[in-house]
């Protein structure tokens, strides 16, 4: 049966009778007035969960998770701010409609409504999700979330101490804001949730500001698994620097009086606290889930008699602020008001293209003041001794140094963050000094917690900071990676642009350490980050180049609004030759601060005819000592460095190769799922020229002599540059 409908009918029929479930009397600040613009609210929420099932079994609307059980969040949407950024579980629509109360000129039932209907006009996806969110209520979108948006609601609040003291030109949160982020009982138990909470409190217990309020609306059920009795209140009530608070969700009062008493704490303290809520789940888990196929009818039936609407009638009337008749009356137009506008919004167009749904994969650019680069007075302050070592040529690893200083010194907003980086200066001694030079609250070392700071980025970015978070090594990503995919490079889709997080995350990585490793700390595989749509990947082969693309991808992230990983290769950071023991010719000068290697540009060494090799990275390395062979040995070659993995440089690549007559494609990554793959499709469909690919076996990478024996080297390139001159004679 629609327990939609036996929901519906249960109400009617028990405010009609008086027959309302018994509960604690009304108590505390909320105001008459309050008290019915929060049951407005819940009629609203139920209002259109009804018509959003309606839209979904028309064929008129494509997914639904409800809200009905969830309308007490009204009133924590009452406690708190429309300044407080919120970070909103996908049942708390409650929520999301009482804050529009509080900012005039929102149409919240027609934006709702488009939002069920996938319509185009939808104001925050564009109709590319159902989502919850809105920028005038600066409520931020969130899809089908478990736990993935609790990382960077931790960030968010770290964000506005620091904001107080560097004063990004894009802020957004003020400096007395806190921030909200709710989650199912069973989300609770998400590593990623675990992980969040673990963080703010250990940043809390260091006296460092967090001002963030998690929510816990505990329903007693994941989908279909139950949740232990008393297990949220065991695991949250005595977290060390965690306030708990709890209040009964089906009762408006108490969850308005003890919701402020959170939100004051946090406001006041600058500590995180839990508020956790008993909530029921009414209707099933998503669209045409039933509940009666793994919970005993008389389970259901309890659950629909706590409906909080009916409470919230019984609270009403004993409070004297709404008599059962109103109430009923309330409701009834409710639901006749949506039913009306949701006639007009299935109306409207939807997407059509795949260039409209891809429309928002790429934020606009965003109006920044000119800088102009660092002064002379603040360069010598920072930079110290090291003004006189840009005279003479370096590695990479300190060339990428000088250019983060240069960054920091130019772009006030920008922090840095990762385990070690500060006063260790990283594994390798990419970022030492940077803390003595900026101080603790822009190079943050962080708890051992990929998704931790990569959210802590992502939050960070939410109040127009510019972070460059660092993963220590590329394998460490995997820990992580949702971070990217589904929190990160989704937030410009499903907000068509309105919400953006720019930053850069720098990644060490790749292969070729010869005495340290093993695959975890020489990993060749980046093809999760070629599988995220709008992500920009980039990866130099030299000190100069690093220094050159790390600026530019600053840029694109500051002025484009881009979401960059500059992976940096481990091997090359202290390389110095190049063909012989001593050369040095792998060194270089540290260029103009304001030299950089434009977004798509590609690098030619070499102007040979007879064969291109193309490369990056430490392929690069081994294709220019191959170069040197072939040379040696009457082929001309040239070689090309991309630069860019993500997405390929593919018009810049084409006019490189130019009239080179065979093409090599010497790829560090794996045989099946590399780079080569892409390459070679590339030139298969833009050119008639013969190909070949020297790339690594499909193998992880061990310690020791063996460190190198699945990946290219200079003999396999010169090989695979031989046979193919020969196949293609």
């Amino acid at each position: 049966m629609d327990r939609a409908q036996i929901v519906h009918d249960n109400f009617l029929r028990r405010v009609g009778e008086g027959d309302l479930p018994a509960g604690a009397e009304p108590a505390g600040p909320l105001t008459h007035e309050g008290a019915v613009r929060l049951y407005r609210s819940g009629c609203l929420t139920r209002a259109l969960d009804i018509a959003s099932r309606k839209m979904q079994a028309a064929g008129e609307g494509f997914y639904t998770i409800g809200s009905s059980g969830h309308e007490g969040m009204a009133a924590v949407a009452a406690a708190l701010r429309p300044t407080d950024m919120a970070f909103l579980h996908y049942r708390d629509a409650a929520f999301q409609i009482e804050r529009a109360n509080q900012v005039p000129g929102q149409s919240i039932s027609w934006n709702m409504l488009l939002s069920f209907a996938c319509s185009r006009e939808d104001p925050i996806s564009g109709g590319r999700h159902k989502v919850l969110g809105s920028k005038a209520l600066t409520i931020p979108p969130q899809t089908s979330t478990i736990a993935s948006h609790l990382p960077k609601a931790v960030g968010a609040a770290y964000s506005i101490g620091l904001a107080k003291r560097v004063r990004p030109e894009h802020q957004v949160l003020p400096d007395d804001a806190i921030v909200l982020c709710s989650f199912g009982d069973a989300s609770a138990n998400h590593s990623t949730a675990q992980g969040a909470i673990n963080t703010s409190c250990w940043t809390a217990y260091q006296h460092v500001p967090m001002p963030l309020l998690w929510v816990c609306e505990d329903n007693g059920i994941g989908i279909s698994t139950v949740t232990p009795t008393g297990w949220i209140a065991a695991n949250f009530s005595n977290k060390p620097d965690l306030e708990y608070f709890a209040c009964d969700g089906l009762d408006i009062y108490d969850t308005y009086r003890t919701a402020r008493e959170a939100a004051e704490y946090v406001r006041t303290r600058r500590k995180p606290a839990f508020l956790h809520i008993r909530t029921v789940r009414l209707y099933g888990h998503a669209g045409a889930d039933v509940q009666t196929a793994y919970m005993s009818r008389g389970q259901v039936e309890a659950d629909e008699a706590n409906d909080p609407l009916l409470h919230s009638v019984r609270l009403l009337e004993q409070a004297e602020a709404l008599e059962r008749k109103e109430a009923l009356a309330i409701y009834r137009q409710t639901l006749d008001r949506v039913e009306r506008i949701r006639v007009e919004a299935v109306t409207r167009p939807r997407l059509e293209t795949a260039e409209r749904v891809m429309a928002s994969l790429i934020p606009p650019r965003r109006d920044n003041t000119p800088s102009n680069g660092p002064s002379a007075e603040a360069r010598a302050k920072a930079f110290g001794g090291d003004l006189k070592a840009m005279e003479q040529p370096q590695i990479m690893s300190r060339l990428i140094n000088w250019a983060l200083t240069d960054s920091m010194l130019e772009h006030r907003e920008i922090a840095l963050m990762g385990e070690d980086i500060g006063a260790k200066g990283g594994v390798y001694g990419v970022t030492q000094k940077l803390s003595a030079r900026f101080g603790r609250a822009r190079v943050i070392d962080t708890l051992l917690d990929e998704q931790s700071i990569l959210g802590l980025g992502l939050g960070m970015a939410h109040n127009g900071l510019l972070p460059i978070p660092e993963i220590q090594f590329l394998a460490y990503l995997h820990n992580a990676e949702d971070q990217l995919r589904g929190e990160g490079a989704t937030l410009p889709f499903f907000s068509n642009g309105q919400f953006t997080n720019p930053m850069v995350v720098r990644i060490a990585g790749l292969g070729y350490q010869k005495g340290f490793g093993g695959h975890f700390h020489n990993d060749n595989s980046f093809a999760v980050l070629r599988d995220i749509p709008g992500l920009i990947l980039c990866c130099p082969s030299n000190g100069a180049d690093a220094a050159k693309l790390l600026r530019e991808c600053v840029r694109l992230a500051r002025e484009e609004q881009r979401l960059v990983v500059f992976l940096e290769p481990i091997a090359l950071y202290p390389m110095r030759d190049l063909h012989e023991p001593g050369d040095g010719l792998w060194l270089r000068h540290y260029p103009d601060p304001g030299e950089r290697i434009g977004f798509g540009q590609v690098t030619s060494h070499g102007d040979g005819t007879d064969l291109a090799i193309v490369s990056y990275a430490n392929g690069l390395h081994l294709s220019l000592q191959a170069q040197k062979r072939l040379a040696e040995a009457g082929v001309e070659a040239r070689a090309i460095d991309l630069h860019w993995l993500n997405p390929l440089p593919e018009e810049a690549l084409l006019e490189a190769i130019g009239d080179a007559k065979r093409v090599l494609v010497v790829d560090e990554t794996r045989r099946t799922g590399g780079l080569a793959e892409a390459l070679i499709m590339l030139l298969t469909e833009r050119t008639d020229k013969p190909l070949a690919r020297c790339c690594a076996e499909d193998s992880f990478i061990p310690t020791g002599p063996a460190y190198a024996a699945t990946m290219p080297g200079v003999e396999g390139i010169v090989s695979a540059a031989r046979n193919l001159a020969e196949c293609a004679a």
